[in-house]
């Protein structure tokens, strides 16, 4: 809808800055080529480009107006990835009912992540070609419809169906939002705003359950209703993004704006850059080989995109590793269990609300210099700062809990893992985004499709490895990996330039 008044109101203003154009606003008559011929190409056709202040372009619109598209995004991507936990606290019921063990009725939750993986391949192809705005809507909608197949599933093979295209349909939403605050905000706002967004897609997760948890230690509910809950927030948040969220993707803007020209001037020649791109099969046809290419030829994305894999890994496996870490030592009931996942959602807070600190560093280090650029590896620095307490608090979390031990001290390095899950979350997205520029959607394609393909196998092996090795080795050899990847942040800041200078795709 919102689209819809944005198209119409630009069509309007196209035609009353025609009209100023060819009278001079004094009376005095102009050819509408006097006015675009430095746009001409080769053809002869009339280009319709932005200039850096054109109001057309979202980085330029009012601060208001962007943060509250921020907003209605951010609860999008909320509701979708609230979805990935949502069932979480209810394995134990649904396997009961539909005939499965634990370890299978766990297929629900990886199904949901290996939709998003494989939809995350083409996401961004979608919105190049129709845009930001009816990527997010249309997607949206059919999720709601799976979500309804899954509260009202029969039977464990309609619930694994269902979940899998719940992640299809999520996968556009939590694939391309990166590039919508890409969109809006310049450099240094994004220092702003990127946690934000960072905050909406890796705590829902964790809160799900909390709510996941009191759904099914409810007598009076079934534990359908998580996937009831869902559907009601999730419908919620479509109406208000589908009469409010408007497009944001600029080469699509300018393509509209060149459909009023030829409308109000009745030359033909007015034509965008979107509308003589490719086609959506021809992008597809570029852009698919290109995320594996990313992962086998650039180093930045292959160390990085491992680093994001093994946080994913292990927020997802908690969904069942929390029975062995808190439910089972301290003989909690459901409810309390799933409120210890509260815990993660602390860290992950408490890092995003450092969101107007780390905006007042970045203008600092700009000197105050009005859309000044930043480099890439000043966005590497929360992860640096972070990586280092990743090991620490999986040590922890497998060493000092259970036997005698406070609760309390588990949750503490729960704490700590949200903020490292988030903060090297935004470090790696900035950095990616800032270096690769037209083609980060493509970088970040390659990273979201191995994070959510690995974290979805990872669900399918956690009951076994908690239950065959035990939570101490557990984390303690996944605390090794982590060691091994700490000191990537760091490298990269140090070689990250002459590592661009060699790419095909970064920017020097």
């Amino acid at each position: 809808m919102q689209s819809i008044l944005q198209y119409r109101k630009l069509g309007r203003s196209v035609a009353k800055q025609h009209s100023a154009d060819t009278t001079g606003g004094h009376g005095d008559t102009h050819t509408p080529e006097e006015k675009v011929n430095d746009d001409r190409d080769d053809t002869g056709r009339i280009m319709v480009t932005a200039s850096d202040d054109d109001p057309i372009n979202p980085c330029n619109w009012s601060l208001r107006s962007r943060c509250k598209n921020i907003a209605v995004l951010s609860l999008l991507i909320f509701v979708q990835a609230w979805a990935g936990g949502a069932e979480s606290m209810a394995n134990k019921e649904a396997s009961a009912e539909f005939g499965v063990s634990k370890v299978a009725e766990n297929l629900s939750t990886a199904m949901y992540l290996w939709g998003i993986a494989t939809g995350s391949l083409i996401a961004g192809p979608v919105s190049e070609t129709i845009g930001r705005n009816p990527t997010y809507l249309v997607s949206t909608f059919v999720y709601l419809f799976f979500v309804l197949g899954s509260a009202l599933a029969p039977n464990f093979a309609t619930q694994v169906v269902c979940r899998y295209l719940i992640g299809l349909a999520s996968s556009a939403t939590l694939s391309i939002n990166g590039g919508s605050v890409r969109d809006q905000f310049r450099p240094v706002k994004r220092s702003f705003v990127f946690p934000v967004i960072a905050w909406a897609n890796v705590t829902p997760p964790v809160l799900a359950p909390i709510a996941g948890g009191w759904i099914v230690s409810s007598t009076r509910l079934s534990w359908h209703w998580v996937n009831w809950v869902t559907l009601i927030i999730s419908a919620a948040v479509w109406l208000l993004a589908f009469f409010t969220l408007p497009e944001t993707y600029l080469p699509l803007l300018l393509d509209w704006k060149a459909k009023h020209l030829r409308i109000v001037t009745g030359d033909e020649r007015y034509t965008s850059e979107h509308a003589s791109s490719k086609s959506f099969i021809d992008r597809m046809k570029h852009s698919l080989p290109l995320p594996f290419m990313f992962f086998l030829t650039e180093p930045v994305i292959a160390v990085l995109g491992f680093y994001l894999v093994l946080l994913y890994a292990l927020l997802f496996s908690f969904l069942s590793g929390f029975d062995y870490i808190f439910k089972d030592p301290y003989n909690l009931p459901t409810s309390i269990t799933g409120s210890c996942f509260g815990a993660i959602a602390v860290g992950t807070t408490a890092f995003a609300l450092c969101a107007p600190g780390l905006y007042s560093w970045a203008r600092h280090k700009t000197e105050f210099v009005q859309g000044a650029a930043v480099q890439p590896e000043f966005r590497l620095w929360p992860a640096i700062v972070t990586a280092p307490l990743l090991p620490v608090c999986l040590f922890w979390l497998g060493w000092a809990t259970g036997g005698g031990i406070s609760i309390w001290s588990g949750l503490g390095a729960c704490v700590v893992f949200g903020i490292v899950l988030i903060a090297v979350y935004v470090g790696s997205y900035e950095y990616i985004i800032d270096s690769y520029g037209e083609h980060a959607a493509v970088a970040l394609s390659s990273i979201t499709m191995v994070r959510y393909f690995v974290a979805g196998g990872i669900v399918m092996a956690a009951r076994p490895m908690y239950e065959d090795i035990g939570v101490n080795w557990t984390m303690t050899l996944l605390a090794c990996f982590a060691v091994v990847l700490a000191p990537a942040p760091f490298l990269f800041r140090r070689y990250g330039k002459k590592l661009r200078a060699k790419s095909k795709y970064a920017k020097g």
